[in-house]
């Protein structure tokens, strides 16, 4: 058995891989990234639409052009790499066991683990679509790959079920290939992707969003030739005599991604709720020393977003081999953090004590589109520690606070931390 000694082991070579790596290598550490594809950059290289690169370098970029930024640094600074490379398990005390063709099983033992394994999609057996199993019925991001990567159109007339960026974007992509994309069609009464999407990509070229609906029925036996949708009430059950038939050659789903994490939860990491690892201020598990960051811990709407915080992941793994972290008191003294009214989730889950001197780096996102709200944080006590006005919310965007609990002087004996969304007192009295 192939064997390896690391400072650092990084599964995942996507843009938060290779982020995290790169901190770990300027660290004066060894690191190591393995790949399951046969080539760094992860899903990035197939998303050859630019907007990318503004936060992090300042100038707009597509995602081949941004990933290459980091491949390119990764060679520069010599950090090892293996391609083609699965991994099947990794233990609590950071053993980590790998396949590929090459050389068969590999052992690779860590000091530390960074996790960016990525985000999948959902398929049609998520969602339970009835009819038969034509041809023709592809993910947004499997048919993004077709066109983008491998030269090859999957159909001519399209509809593509739920409106997250993906699927917007694609049927962008596709008008511009002279395709015929009839509708994107959303159950939700809102857009669940970036609003920019909705207007650059559907709105700019005309392309029906049609809300409300769901596709209730596929048509065609071999080769898909049309689907039924039906408008849904607040429970999303079908209502009677609302459906609409549209002919098509090509269903495209675009309805929501979901962490890459069997190999996180097969470790005995604790899951939460919504899919990723549970994690504290400092972007680690439940299992002492392994880390996650970018979209196995939750799925971001920016890629920037995930390189910034797979940095994080990065300088927090060096720390911890540099013993600065990882201390007993440390993890025994935890708040917990909850999500409130008009809130999906919130990271970190847990805040150390011993951190509260520091910044804290909160994400969350809502349940539901909001105007003219209030973002409050309570302690256990029901004691309001913070809160902020905002305009608006939306689920399709990210929310990100960085705040030092140590100033908003809250409770050294507090142990639990609601974050909630409700709107503003002017706001109720106008209703009232």
């Amino acid at each position: 058995m192939k064997k390896y000694e690391v400072d650092v082991v990084v599964i995942g070579g996507g843009s938060a891989g290779l982020a995290a790596a790169i901190v770990v290598k300027k660290a004066d550490l060894n690191v190591l990234i393995i790949e399951r594809d046969k080539e760094l950059g992860g899903i990035t290289l197939q998303c050859i639409h630019n907007g990318f690169g503004l936060h992090e370098f300042e100038e707009e970029l597509t995602g081949p052009e941004y990933v290459q930024k980091f491949i390119n640094e990764a060679r520069d600074l010599n950090i090892p790499y293996l391609l083609d490379t699965m991994v099947i398990e990794f233990t609590p005390n950071k053993t980590v066991y790998a396949v590929n063709n090459k050389e068969g099983l590999i052992e690779i033992n860590a000091n530390a683990i960074i996790l960016a394994m990525g985000c999948r999609e959902r398929t049609r057996g998520a969602i339970n679509i009835p009819g038969f199993r034509p041809s023709g019925i592809f993910t947004a991001g499997q048919a993004q790959r077709f066109v983008n990567i491998e030269g090859y159109l999957p159909g001519r007339t399209f509809v593509i079920l739920g409106s997250g960026d993906i699927g917007m974007i694609m049927a962008r992509r596709l008008t511009w290939e002279g395709c015929e994309v009839k509708a994107v069609v959303e159950i939700q009464p809102y857009v669940s992707g970036l609003i920019r999407n909705q207007v650059q990509c559907l709105e700019d070229y005309g392309i029906p969003l049609i809300t409300g609906y769901t596709i209730t029925k596929i048509h065609g036996k071999d080769r898909i030739k049309g689907v039924t949708i039906s408008k849904v009430d607040h429970n999303f059950d079908r209502i009677i005599g609302s459906d609409k038939f549209f002919e098509c050659d090509t269903l495209l789903l675009s309805v929501g991604l979901i962490p890459e994490n069997e190999l996180t939860r097969e470790s005995g990491a604790e899951i939460s709720q919504m899919g990723g690892p549970v994690v504290d201020n400092n972007l680690e598990t439940t299992i002492d020393g392994v880390f996650a960051c970018g979209n196995v811990l939750q799925v971001h709407d920016l890629v920037d977003l995930v390189t910034a915080e797979a940095k994080r992941a990065g300088l927090n793994a060096t720390e911890y081999i540099k013993e600065r972290y990882g201390k007993e008191i440390g993890k025994k003294l935890r708040i917990k953090c909850e999500a409130g009214e008009n809130v999906n989730y919130i990271k970190p889950d847990l805040i150390n004590k011993t951190d509260l001197l520091n910044d804290i780096i909160f994400t969350f996102r809502v349940k539901v589109p909001e105007r003219r709200i209030l973002i409050q944080i309570r302690d256990n006590k029901n004691k309001v520690i913070y809160k902020k006005k905002r305009r608006y919310v939306i689920p399709s965007e990210m929310i990100e606070l960085k705040l030092n609990l140590n100033k908003l002087n809250i409770d050294s004996d507090s142990t639990n931390l609601v974050v909630e969304v409700i709107p503003r007192p002017e706001v109720l009295i106008e209703k009232d």
